[in-house]
């Protein structure tokens, strides 16, 4: 059975945000496509907000990697005190959330430009040490996982522009979920840029472009979404 975990964590939880109404748009086609059998899972980061990391968070995972990088299973065994049962408490659903996932969606819009402190905060909090590695083969337990980025930025950064080489988001992520183990090219990034040449009298002249860009990246979003088989 398909499944599909999808995080937004776009601060803007009005219906203003263009990350979630791409996302919403992607998980609408992907539930349609695959049918109510499908497994999926939404998890808010800007209404449910992961805790930052602690000292109990670093204790733990310090005392994990110091054994070898101990499997999640073995992990209970090695807490000492309840301030590590509460990190671990807080961690562990996440760490099985993204392996029961075989699509992650993300909606990342572009805050100061990199990511949100909502989805750092979970991706800081996941990438708990060994949890995604097989202890029998060593490898990660997350090569067949596709990743799908959905990127909205006010501007624009692409070659070029003025802003050209400003993007610190994408080359993150990507460096992010490789080192976790997910193919290179399993790592899909969907961006509509301009997004606030509507609000802003300076950005004005860019509103085609703004246009043209969100739209298409719904036609890819669809296309994408609406695709079956995994990554292998």
């Amino acid at each position: 059975m398909p499944t599909l975990l999808h995080l937004d964590s776009s601060a803007d939880r009005s219906g203003g945000s263009v990350s979630r109404q791409l996302t919403a748009l992607y998980a609408e086609t992907w539930r349609a496509a695959h049918g109510t059998a499908a497994g999926y899972r939404h998890r808010d980061l800007a209404a449910d907000p992961v805790p930052p990391l602690d000292t109990a968070y670093c204790s733990l995972g310090r005392r994990v990697e110091e054994r070898g990088l101990v499997p999640p299973d073995g992990v209970d065994a090695l807490i000492a005190g309840p301030a590590e049962r509460r990190a671990w408490a807080l961690t562990r659903p996440l760490v099985d959330e993204l392996l029961a996932a075989d699509t992650v969606l993300i909606g990342a819009p572009m805050y100061n430009f990199s990511v949100p402190a909502a989805l750092k905060a979970w991706l800081d909090r996941v990438a708990f040490p060994g949890a995604f590695t097989d202890p029998g083969t060593g490898e990660s337990r997350l090569k067949g996982v596709r990743v799908v980025v959905i990127s909205s930025r006010g501007g624009a950064y692409g070659p070029g522009t003025p802003r050209e080489g400003w993007d610190f988001q994408t080359p993150y992520l990507r460096a992010y979920f490789r080192r976790l183990g997910v193919a290179e090219d399993a790592v899909r990034v969907i961006g509509a840029e301009l997004t606030l040449a509507h609000l802003v009298p300076h950005l004005a002249r860019f509103r085609p472009s703004a246009a043209a860009s969100l739209d298409a990246a719904r036609a890819e979003v669809t296309a994408l979404a609406g695709a079956c088989g995994a990554v292998t």
